[in-house]
């Protein structure tokens, strides 16, 4: 990943409550001048300028001497500082939110406005630590809009003509947008349409416009996000862009591939709105902590190939892959078959040989490096977790004893359905530095030290009643079942009976019955796919 150094300025403080440099010295001072590196925290601030603009977009360090603890006494500092921020607190700011971390610091987000109206992108936040003292403002403002227009704004053109005029410009009108009656998950036609209308002040070169900022967000016939910018005034289309964006990125096994992000601000999120879906496929960073969700995984150059984002760019295409194997196959919007948002939180904890859905989110591990490497590097282990996300939303099998071990088993069966290359769970990311072996196997679950017959089945109250160890058991079962009838017919028939027929306290016996009442209804009691699956339950002792 490409990194920007910035280039930041040191400035002596004044003595006093406020402690700012002056007006003179910012006019004074060249844009491009490195910090001394024998300059220290308490004795200079650090000013990051970007060329053009007469306002610094980062000061950083002991920006004051007393605790400011509330908006009336940010309010106060920008208005002491006015000299460098040409900004009337009251006047040219509005304040967002106030946001206190896990450290004390406050945060404090405003927005600049031009009667009333936000100019677009420019944000101003001040932060203070734990005693209120100021240590940094940032954001990007421009003193010059206030002065820019002459009377009071009112907009001439209408929301609906603003709107009419971004269709026209993207050559596209509503009714092409329309989603297949089908792929609704009401069975309704939908639009999979949202449009957004806002007023801004737009910044283009050195003019400003008083303008409405247009979103069309659709999937049909093309993933768009269309940012539209149209004058206020004569509806003239200021500029206009697709935030949908095509990415690249390196995966945990050092593989490139194709990633769907999103562009905002100068900036590209691993964050995909490319499905037909009413949320969206969203990846973020734990940063190694057991924060959840964490902060969003983002790049500057949309190529995400450094290092540490490897796992992070594995866990945002298999979800993708995940939705669309369900989607592509079942019709099956999301896991929860009605567009809920997946979302992904890599690099959780400190060397954390798992991964697991909590109910609301996949979370990954980055493994230890022995045990197991970024557990996101494998598609049959996203696939298994998400699996668990649909068994919850339909059986609901409860996840203890042989309930438990029927759940674990359907999530590694649905991996090896998306990963077909073998019958192995989790061979891409299990002992890296042993190759050829795995976390469980289908085929022959003996060899990582699961049952493959009820004669071998484990009494235990550990693990759940042992629900990753006798889910050998089912999942040999899955195996004779697929090499008599093939992927395609088994993945249908264990759909139908985890979505029609298995229920929270189904037994083995129960997932045999479910799975043979699933073969009749689609190929009939007296078809060879009846008889497979009845072939396989009474070859692992269950009848």
């Amino acid at each position: 990943m490409k990194k920007r150094t910035s280039l930041v300025l040191a400035l002596g403080l004044t003595v006093g409550a406020v402690m700012p440099f002056t007006a003179a010295a910012q006019a004074k001072t060249p844009y491009n001048v490195m910090a001394s590196k024998e300059d220290q925290f308490n004795k200079g601030a650090k000013v990051t300028w970007k060329k053009g603009q007469a306002v610094p977009t980062f000061v950083h360090g002991k920006l004051s001497t007393k605790g400011h603890k509330d908006k009336e006494a940010i309010k106060q500092f920008i208005k002491e500082n006015k000299q460098i921020y040409q900004l009337d607190s009251d006047k040219d700011l509005t304040l967002l939110n106030i946001q206190t971390d896990e450290i004390g610091s406050t945060h404090y987000d405003f927005v600049q406005s031009v009667q009333g109206i936000p100019v677009d992108g420019a944000a101003f936040k001040v932060h203070t630590d734990k005693d209120g003292i100021v240590t940094a403002v940032n954001g990007d403002v421009f003193p010059e809009a206030s002065s820019y227009f002459k009377g009071k704004l009112k907009a001439q053109l209408s929301k609906d003509a603003a709107l009419a005029n971004a269709w026209k410009s993207i050559n596209l009108t509503k009714d092409k947008t329309l989603i297949d009656a089908e792929t609704g998950p009401r069975g309704e036609k939908e639009r999979g349409l949202v449009e957004k209308s806002k007023q801004v002040i737009y910044k283009k070169g050195n003019d400003f416009y008083h303008a409405y900022k247009i979103n069309l967000q659709f999937i049909l016939p093309y993933p768009a996000n269309w940012v539209v910018y149209v004058d206020a005034n004569n509806g003239n289309i200021l500029d206009s862009y697709n935030a949908v964006a095509e990415g690249t990125g390196v995966g945990v096994l050092g593989d490139t591939k194709t990633i769907n992000t999103y562009y905002s601000s100068g900036t590209y999120y691993l964050y995909d709105i490319t499905k037909p879906m009413s949320g969206v496929i969203e990846t973020r960073t734990a940063a190694n902590t057991q924060r959840l969700p964490g902060n969003y995984s983002v790049d500057a150059d949309n190529n995400f190939n450094a290092t540490s984002q490897r796992a992070d760019v594995d866990a945002h295409y298999y979800a993708g892959v995940v939705y669309d194997y369900y989607k592509n196959n079942f019709n099956r919007n999301s896991f929860d078959n009605n567009g809920a948002t997946i979302r992904s939180t890599v690099h959780y904890s400190r060397n954390y040989n798992n991964a697991f859905w909590n109910g609301s989110q996949m979370v990954y591990g980055d493994g230890d490096g022995t045990t197991f490497t970024s557990l996101s590097g494998a598609v049959d282990v996203v696939g298994h977790e998400l699996t668990h996300a649909v068994t919850e939303r339909t059986a609901g099998l409860e996840y203890q004893y042989q309930s438990g071990a029927l759940n674990e088993s359907i999530s590694d069966t649905f991996g090896v359905f998306m990963d077909r290359g073998d019958y192995l769970i989790g061979e891409d990311v299990y002992t890296p530095k042993k190759a050829g072996d795995a976390l469980r196997s289908l085929s022959d679950p003996t060899l990582y030290g699961q049952p493959d017959n009820m004669s071998g089945y484990v009494n235990t109250t550990s693990d759940n009643g042992g629900v990753h160890t006798n889910s050998g058991i089912p999942n040999k079962a899955a195996y004779l079942t697929i090499q008599k009838v093939g992927f395609d017919t088994a993945q249908k028939i264990y759909y139908r009976a985890l979505t029609v027929y298995l229920s929270p306290k189904s037994n083995f016996s129960d997932a045999r019955a479910s799975l043979l009442a699933a073969a009749a209804d689609l190929y009939g009691s007296g078809s060879t796919q009846y008889s497979a699956v009845a072939s396989a339950w009474s070859q692992v002792g269950v009848y």
